[in-house]
């Protein structure tokens, strides 16, 4: 892997550090991805993709994939294979080493029995209502169950009848016997299984009963050997929770090490599950593959790069607070990598028909064109130039603005590896009086002079020829919000969607190389952007492209955003 995901130091690679110098875990260094599979991965989970990986990769240590799928609401294997395709498109393998949480069901519940042997875990009787009364606030203490003092008999009793599924969902919970008075609310005595009588996607209906995440997380990490849980700061007020679980029930050697970096914020952008689980299932965007969304599986379809997300991921580094991270900054790292790998390619997105007057009828050229003007290496194509082009509706004005480039009366401009032209003339819609067609006379020998050229032109235009361009379906994505912070909005949060997070332009025309492009093949469409064949619509009869990213940050202070 190349050196983009390994940053000199942070404070989490100096904590390693100090253990490794101190043999707290004879020098091993194990870490884990462990998402739940209720949902697609985001770029949020890609910073701890790139952290959790890279980490093992630089002290030559492992990394395991392993998903945390103990809450059978809501997960499905769709879930899991999206993510295991998702780590593996950014660039990272596991080895033999993929697990499941439900792997440890039965590790698990004989963890739980130890628990209730020692005296430190109590089935409780009262409600979920009533738990949460007596647990106490900030400012005050919390009650003990009557149910907390039952013997250990009578508790091992009662959580094996849970198991056999002899009560009712809700009617009875495992609880941890730790501290009503901490002042650490998650330390009042949590709960550590509850009934559930919900079919498991792996396990099917073996199991009525599922452990919570904190007692099952910090287990799996033991079962597994992690030396060092990294994981964002929400679960920091949890650690003293995983610590008191794993000093309970795992050996000193073994117990692994929760450290919290603070989790991604990223402008223009909400990363919240639940969020996302509503853009999609209200129809704000098409699916979690919608290139608008902050998914892998999204970003991917919009044709970012596995590269270009590392790199993001090893600029912003970890840090022990959370900030916004600024979205442009994400932008930049996909043009920087688009522009040293992509191919050019001419389209027009809004045609506009030029006639070329002197230019002999039925004749066809074949221009050579530079695929990259900075990489020679990635050689040339020939693109046909006939009488009638495709030019872009922007790049003909009839009445000019100052600074503007382009074609208009009077001007010359050249076409792009090719001609010189002049303005002629140009016809009108008898109705609307809007421009149909443009025409101009080319001169013939201003090819040739391409590189030493001194003619007064205003600029150079991109084109096709009319003849031979392919017919093609372009949509412009943009941000799928307007403002900077949208998940610190209220929550009707869509009336901050941005209108023009997506325009479908039907009537577009490619260079008639891109009819066979491959989907995902990404392009820069000269002056335009960069942009992508579409991994789900696209097809030789019916090319679709997604724009990737502009060429520039039009976002910035005084650009437009359309």
């Amino acid at each position: 892997m190349s050196s983009e995901m390994l940053p000199v130091t942070d404070f989490i690679r100096e904590i390693i550090d100090k253990d490794i110098k101190n043999n707290r875990y004879g020098g091993r260094v194990a870490t884990r991805f462990p998402p739940e599979p209720n949902g697609y991965l985001h770029i949020g989970h890609a910073k701890s993709v790139c952290l959790n990986f890279g980490i093992a990769m630089q002290y030559r240590g492992t990394c395991n994939l392993r998903l945390d799928d103990t809450d059978p609401a809501g997960e499905s294997m769709e879930y899991v294979e999206s993510i295991i395709n998702d780590v593996h498109w950014l660039g990272f393998d596991w080895e033999d080493r993929l697990y499941y949480a439900s792997n440890y069901f039965e590790k698990l519940y004989e963890f739980a029995v130890r628990l209730i042997k020692k005296g430190k875990a109590y089935v409780c009787d009262l409600s979920t209502d009533e738990i949460k009364e007596y647990r106490g606030t900030l400012t005050s203490p919390g009650k003990e169950s009557p149910y907390r003092n039952r013997s250990v008999e009578e508790n091992l009793d009662l959580f094996a009848r849970m198991r056999a599924g002899e009560f009712e969902d809700g009617s009875r919970v495992l609880r941890a016997k730790i501290d009503m008075s901490s002042p650490n609310i998650t330390m009042r005595d949590p709960v550590i299984y509850r009934i559930k009588r919900e079919p498991h996607y792996r396990t099917g209906k073996t199991w009525v009963i599922y452990p919570m995440y904190d007692f099952a997380h910090c287990l799996s990490d033991a079962i597994e050997h992690i030396t060092h849980s990294i994981c964002t700061l929400e679960f920091e007020n949890n650690r003293p929770l995983y610590d008191w679980i794993v000093n309970e029930l795992i050996e000193e050697g073994d117990r692994p090490r929760q450290i919290e970096f603070a989790r991604l914020n990223l402008s223009y952008t909400i990363l919240s599950k639940r969020r996302l689980i509503e853009l999609v299932e209200k129809g704000y965007v098409t699916g979690w593959d919608d290139p608008r969304m902050p998914t892998i599986a999204g970003m991917r379809r919009r044709g970012y790069t596995p590269e270009a997300i590392r790199t993001f991921c090893n600029r912003i580094g970890v840090a022990k607070k959370d900030n916004l991270v600024d979205i442009a900054l994400l932008e930049a790292c996909v043009r920087d990598d688009l522009n040293e790998h992509a191919p050019r390619v001419m389209a027009v997105l809004k045609p506009l028909k030029l006639v070329i007057d002197n230019y002999p009828d039925g004749k066809v050229e074949e221009i050579e064109c530079a695929n990259h003007p900075q990489n020679p290496a990635m050689g040339t194509r020939k693109v046909p130039l006939s009488k009638i082009l495709y030019i872009e509706q922007d790049d003909f004005h009839e009445y000019p603005p100052k600074k503007y480039k382009r074609l208009a009366p009077g001007r010359k401009v050249r076409l792009r590896n090719a001609y010189v032209i002049k303005f002629a003339d140009m016809v009108r819609d008898d109705k609307t009086g809007k421009i149909l067609e443009v025409h101009c006379t080319y001169e013939p020998e201003s090819k040739d002079s391409l590189k030493s050229d001194k003619r007064n032109v205003e600029g150079v235009i991109h084109w096709v020829s009319a003849e031979h361009a392919i017919p093609a379906e372009v949509r412009l994505y943009d941000r799928l919000f307007q403002v900077p912070d949208p998940a610190g909005m209220d929550d009707d949060f869509s009336k901050y969607l941005n209108p023009k997070s997506l325009e479908i332009l039907t009537l577009c025309f490619v260079e008639p190389c891109l009819q066979k492009a491959a989907q995902g093949s990404r392009y820069q469409f000269e002056r335009l952007g960069y942009f992508c064949v579409d991994l789900k619509d696209s097809s030789p009869l019916k090319p679709v492209f997604n724009r990737i990213v502009s060429l520039r940050d039009t976002w910035a202070k005084g650009a437009s955003h359309s």
